[in-house]
């Protein structure tokens, strides 16, 4: 089982971009691709939404979420929200692929 979080950060004018640059010239967003659970830890430009970014978060457990949010780097990303006044929304996915047929791969081209 896998726990995936879109989380959305909006803010006025390029805020949420700075947000993300900062994480990332930072290094705060290398170091949670590094904290043990993590799968997956991107982010992505809309280009019908300026003024937002989108998140994605993938964690191998409820757990290894658990202690991210517990980590000295959770405390980074409030203090950069908090100086960017950016807003969230949260969108949150558990995967449980057993027993479960893949039907989708036929419509993925590689």
């Amino acid at each position: 089982m896998s726990i995936a979080m879109n989380l959305y950060y909006t803010g006025q004018d390029d805020n949420a971009h700075r947000f993300v640059e900062e994480m990332e010239k930072g290094g705060t967003a290398e170091a949670i691709r590094q904290e043990e659970g993590n799968l997956k830890y991107e982010y992505f430009f809309s280009t019908s939404d300026p003024h937002t970014v989108l998140l994605i978060d993938i964690w191998e457990s409820q757990e290894a979420l658990d202690a991210h949010h517990a980590s000295p780097h959770m405390a980074e990303i409030i203090k950069l929200r908090e100086k960017y006044d950016l807003h969230m929304r949260a969108e949150r996915f558990v995967s449980d692929v057993n027993g479960i047929p893949d039907t989708d791969s036929s419509f993925l081209r590689k």
